[in-house]
């Protein structure tokens, strides 16, 4: 059921919790996956000091405000059903990727990650932050195909990428409805997990058929 809600509005946030309550009076799943894309794409590649303070500003205040603000709403009706909160992140948390505002985000949602679960000790509820590669997003499905067919992307100083090898937005999906299903997902609780690790645990793969690999 689609709702419209701007993220950095918190009155809309706690709105929709509410009409979860009161429509379906349970919530069993969250997945916390809110970044601004367009405007962190201008800052890719760059070193610190030519990426403005707004920079930080738009990483945190949707990037990972956005997933606490969710999670403090959600976290009445998941502790009634035992549920999973799910925090896309990215490898970016433990390793340089694009510039230093967008790892120190991605660090902080994985301690966000860390410290929900802490919280969440005495209950039945899983928190964990999941590590998706790179994903073919309506964003980067506007990357046009070149002479021989492949759509590449350039990641300023990682590189160049075939979006054919990319993951599909359901990979991560897949791996989402994997934990949500285990009753040993507890055991995951507090913890980054890429999510092509879980597929080879788990047994699923991309719609094609693939484990894709590359972030």
């Amino acid at each position: 059921m689609p709702f419209v809600c701007d993220h950095r509005d918190d009155d809309a946030v706690e709105r929709l919790f509410e009409l979860v309550r009161t429509e379906h009076g349970r919530l069993d799943v969250l997945v916390n996956n809110v970044y601004n894309s367009p405007a962190a794409a201008r800052w890719l590649g760059k070193p610190f000091w030519e990426v403005p303070p707004a920079a930080w500003d738009e990483s945190f205040d949707v990037g990972v405000r956005s997933h606490y603000v969710a999670s403090v709403f959600a976290a009445p009706l998941l502790i009634e059903t035992g549920g999973l909160i799910v925090n896309i992140s990215s490898p970016g948390a433990r390793r340089y990727m694009h510039n230093a505002v967008y790892g120190v985000a991605k660090a902080a949602l994985d301690r966000l990650t860390a410290d929900l679960a802490h919280n969440l000790a005495g209950t039945e509820v899983t928190v964990v932050s999941l590590w998706p590669g790179i994903v073919d997003t309506e964003l980067l499905q506007l990357v046009p195909a070149g002479a021989d067919g492949r759509r590449m992307v350039t990641l300023p100083g990682e590189g160049t990428f075939d979006l054919g090898d990319a993951q599909t937005p359901r990979f991560t999906g897949r791996a989402v409805v994997a934990l949500a299903t285990d009753a040993g997902r507890r055991s995951r609780t507090g913890l980054p997990w890429r999510v092509a690790d879980l597929a080879e645990y788990y047994g699923f793969t991309d719609l094609d058929g693939r484990i894709p690999r590359i972030d």
